[in-house]
């Protein structure tokens, strides 16, 4: 029987993997002891994993009160939670823009939103994969009150300008959700000195966590309204929920384990050091753009990417048929289809969707070197039928 050969895995903007053996041993850490939780328990023998998790993205993001990061499941759940509390308060009924960019987890809120005629959306195009400043300004109606749009692209690994893109919004007092799931742990990010009011995170991509953590940081608390209630274990003689950070959004039992997982991960990353990160991936996503930039029979769809993702489809194969062929013949795990942003690839591929390889610190040279030579391998047989009688 023949053996499968090792796993090069190259799917990290979905979920990082390998995880830093810091992150597993702070999971078994926090299985092995009792959980401890301030107002929930009266043992001191486990860590407050919730509060180092916290500090931690503090320090990393910039984001400060600490007590303005909140935890929730994961970027959706943290962009439906900021999207919803900011209509029921300050912006019902407003008119609300986004981009073709953005994930699903931005467009499938908002277009429900519009369908159940709570909102007018508009959906910027983008040149070059961005949006600039500019074309947003000319967006903006005197009924405009939020914006949200993805911080980096899944697709393209474009980097949008959101401090350029903030401070029009700020000017004109529209609140700015900015969508960081593709960006936190990959580049430097100082939300001290970025105009935006929210910024989501999650805990399983660049963060080097596990599934089922993610959360966001809130400048002005007051203006997003909390849409869940429940127990905090804290205040607990009120009926309300309470006002105080973070206890007015974060409800029920903490996953202690994913944020064992996600302090762990991010103060590994802290280790590194984030430029550090940002520049082994550049210089990674750029030798294999060039390498897949040798075979004509490849379309890359940036060429210049802020972040190391790197999509693209061979002439003559669907691109499902090109991650089988990867994945089967070379061991190599990527992603194929729409990455759940089809107003890109409507826009690039004409819907058709790509094959997406994405890096994470993790990723050695060498891998890069057998991803591209098996590309390229693909490509010039996908070449050679297409090219035959």
């Amino acid at each position: 029987m023949a053996r499968s050969p090792p796993i090069i895995y190259f799917n990290n903007a979905a979920t990082t993997w390998p995880k830093p053996p810091e992150v597993l041993e702070a999971v078994r850490q926090s299985l092995a002891l009792p959980v401890f939780g301030s107002g929930r328990t009266t043992g001191s023998q486990g860590e407050d994993y919730a509060t180092l998790a916290r500090e931690a993205l503090a320090t990393l993001l910039g984001a400060e009160p600490p007590e303005h990061v909140v935890f929730t499941q994961n970027a959706t759940d943290s962009l439906n939670i900021l999207i919803q509390g900011f209509l029921d308060g300050e912006g019902r009924g407003c008119h609300v823009i986004t981009t073709e960019l953005d994930h699903n987890s931005v467009l499938r809120p908002l277009h429900e939103l519009e369908r159940q005629d709570r909102i007018r959306l508009t959906v910027l195009p983008f040149e070059d994969g961005t949006v600039s400043p500019d074309a947003v300004e000319a967006a903006l109606t005197p009924d405009t009150r939020l914006m949200v749009t993805a911080h980096g692209s899944n697709v393209l690994g474009s980097v949008q300008d959101v401090a350029g893109i903030g401070e029009v919004l700020h000017d004109r007092g529209v609140y700015f959700i900015v969508d960081g799931a593709q960006t936190a742990g990959h580049i430097p990010v100082d939300l001290g000195n970025l105009p935006v009011d929210a910024y989501v995170f999650t805990g399983h991509k660049g963060l080097f966590g596990i599934p089922g953590t993610g959360g966001f940081y809130l400048r002005n608390p007051e203006l997003i309204a909390p849409v869940r209630y429940g127990g905090t274990g804290t205040d607990s003689f009120s009926l309300y929920q309470p006002r105080e950070m973070p206890g007015r959004f974060e409800t029920g039992t903490h996953n202690y384990p994913g944020l064992a997982a996600l302090a762990a991960g991010v103060n590994y990353i802290a280790s590194i050091g984030v430029n550090a990160v940002a520049e082994k991936a550049e210089r990674q996503t750029a030798f294999l753009i060039r390498e897949l930039r040798e075979e004509p029979n490849v379309t890359v769809y940036n060429e210049s990417p802020s972040l190391p993702i790197v999509s693209f489809n061979i002439r003559g194969l669907e691109n499902d048929d090109v991650g089988f062929i990867l994945a089967r013949v070379y061991g190599i795990v990527a992603r194929t289809g729409l990455h759940c942003a089809p107003l890109v690839h409507r826009v690039i591929d004409g819907g058709r969707g790509s094959v997406r390889l994405s890096l994470s610190w993790f990723t050695t040279d060498e891998e890069c070197r057998i991803a591209a030579q098996a590309i390229k391998e693909v490509a010039r047989n996908a070449n050679s039928s297409v090219g035959s009688p």
